[in-house]
């Protein structure tokens, strides 16, 4: 399955990636997703994104996730 991140904003609506200027890759595992949010989420959270979901295929795994600290 292909590993895609769901962008939110802070009601839990989608947000389009291409409207914030970020390309969300696709990944082959949860790994490689996990490392690439790990590597974005301080840009994604300064453009207005407020969480995220992770989902393998159409299946959401987990979220959505906060990018705030608490």
């Amino acid at each position: 399955m292909t590993w895609t991140w769901r962008l939110e904003d802070p009601d839990g609506a989608p947000l389009d990636p291409v409207t914030l200027g970020v390309e969300v890759p696709a990944a082959d595992n949860q790994g490689d997703a996990e490392s690439w949010l790990g590597e974005n989420w301080r840009d994604l959270l300064a453009r207005g994104v407020a969480a995220v979901s992770l989902f393998d295929g159409e299946a959401k795994v987990y979220g959505p996730m906060a990018l705030a600290p608490a």
